[in-house]
C-alpha cells in the first residue's frame, strides 16, 4: 500500500489548495488561492476560504505550491505567512489511517477526525474515511495526486485561521508521509509547531499491515526503501539498496512500480539478485485492507517478471526475505533466533 507523499508523486495536479497568490496584475486571472484568513494581493483570485468548498479545478499550479506568472515553473513557494493571520490558531493533527479499512484505524485516529473542524487529504485517502466521520466535519478539502505540498499548506493555513484541522494519509504520518512536510512548512511561514499544538496520531504502516498478511517476515532486523525517485534521486536509492541487500535485513519496498518507474523496479530486482539467492522468499501485497487486496508469495528470481502484472503498482508493498527466511504453510517466516537458545 502506498503512502501519501509518494503516492502523489506520479501525476500532475491542478490544485493550488490554499497557497495564497503572491503575484500582482501579471498573474493569471483564473488562478485559485485560499484566503484562509490571510490577505491576498490578487483581486480576481478565487478559491477556498477555510470552510467553504474546494475549487481546485480552476488553479494553474502544477504539483502544489503557490501560483506564479510562469505556469511552467516547478518552484513551490509558501504563500501566506503567520503575520497574515489575525485569529487565534487552532490545532493541526497529522492522522494515519492505517491500511485502508475502518477496522484498521486506531480509536485515537477516529477520535481525532471526529474532533477536527476540517479534514484535509488526498482524495483517495479521504474516500477511505467512514461516512459517519466525514459527515461530522464542517468541511472536507481533498486534492488529486501530486498536490501534497499545496494541500499541506492548506491544512496549515486553515489551522492558523483558527480551525482545528486534521491532515490525513494512509499508513503512518511518519512513514513516507506528510508530518515532516507540515513541520517544514510551518517553519517556513514563521510559525511554530506549538503555535498550532501540532500532533501526530500514528497509524499502522504499510510494512506492518502487509507483513501481517504474509505471516511473520519482519520479526528480526528490517529496513524500508522506497523506489520513488520523485524526491530522492535514483542513484541514491540504488546505493541504499546495495547497502541493505548486502546485509541480512528483511527489506520492505514501498512504491515499487508506476508507468514512470518501470526501470526503477527492474534495477531494484537486479541489485537484489546480486546480493541474494534467486530462491529468496518474497511477499507481495497489493491494496492491503482494501476491496482489491491480493497476496502472493514468490521467489526473488521471479519478481522482475511480475512487474507487468496487475498485482504490482503504487498500492503494492513488497517484502524481501533474508537468507534465513523460509516459507511454511503458505506463510513467510523469518526466525528471530530463539532456535539457537531454546529447545522447542
Amino acid at each position: 500500500m502506498s503512502t501519501d507523499t509518494d503516492a502523489d508523486a506520479d501525476a500532475e495536479s491542478t490544485s493550488n489548495c490554499g497557497a495564497s497568490s503572491s503575484d500582482s496584475s501579471e498573474a493569471s486571472t483564473d488562478s485559485s488561492s485560499s484566503k484562509c484568513g490571510a490577505s491576498s494581493s490578487t483581486d480576481d483570485s478565487s478559491g477556498s476560504t477555510c470552510g467553504g468548498s474546494s475549487s481546485s479545478s480552476s488553479s494553474s499550479s502544477s504539483c502544489g505550491g503557490s501560483s506564479s506568472d510562469d505556469e511552467s515553473s516547478n518552484e513551490q513557494e509558501v504563500g501566506a505567512t503567520v503575520d497574515d493571520f489575525d485569529a487565534e490558531p487552532g490545532q493541526l493533527i497529522a492522522v494515519g489511517l492505517g491500511p485502508g479499512h475502518p477496522e484498521g484505524m486506531t480509536d485515537r485516529a477516529k477520535a481525532a477526525l471526529l474532533e477536527a473542524d476540517h479534514i484535509v487529504g488526498y482524495t483517495t485517502y479521504i474516500d477511505l474515511i467512514p461516512d459517519e466521520i466525514t459527515d461530522e466535519a464542517e468541511d472536507i478539502y481533498d486534492t488529486p495526486m501530486c498536490g501534497e505540498v499545496s494541500r499541506t499548506e492548506e491544512s496549515i493555513d486553515r489551522a492558523l485561521a483558527g480551525n482545528d484541522v486534521a491532515i490525513v494519509g494512509s499508513g503512518d504520518p511518519n512513514v513516507y508521509a506528510l508530518s515532516g512536510l507540515a513541520l517544514e512548512i510551518l517553519e517556513s511561514k514563521g510559525a511554530t509547531a506549538s503555535m498550532v499544538d501540532f500532533e501526530v496520531v500514528p497509524g499502522v504502516p504499510a510494512a506492518q499491515s502487509c507483513a501481517a498478511r504474509l505471516g511473520a517476515p519482519l520479526v528480526n532486523d528490517t529496513v524500508s526503501v522506497s523506489l520513488s525517485d520523485h524526491l530522492v534521486p535514483m542513484p541514491e536509492i540504488e546505493s541504499r539498496l546495495h547497502s541493505v541487500a548486502s546485509e541480512n535485513f528483511t527489506i520492505t519496498i514501498y512504491n515499487p512500480w508506476s508507468r514512470k518507474r518501470r526501470e526503477n523496479f527492474e534495477k531494484a530486482c537486479e541489485i537484489l539478485l546480486t546480493h541474494r539467492e534467486p530462491d529468496t522468499p518474497v511477499g507481495i501485497v497489493h491494496g492491503a485492507g482494501r476491496e482489491d487486496e491480493q497476496v502472493m508469495i514468490t521467489e526473488l528470481g521471479e519478481l522482475e517478471e511480475l512487474g507487468e502484472s496487475e498485482i504490482i503498482d503504487m498500492t503494492t508493498t513488497i517484502v524481501v526475505g533474508t537468507e534465513d527466511t523460509y516459507v511454511w504453510d503458505d506463510r513467510m517466516v523469518t526466525p528471530r533466533g530463539y532456535e539457537t537458545k531454546y529447545d522447542y
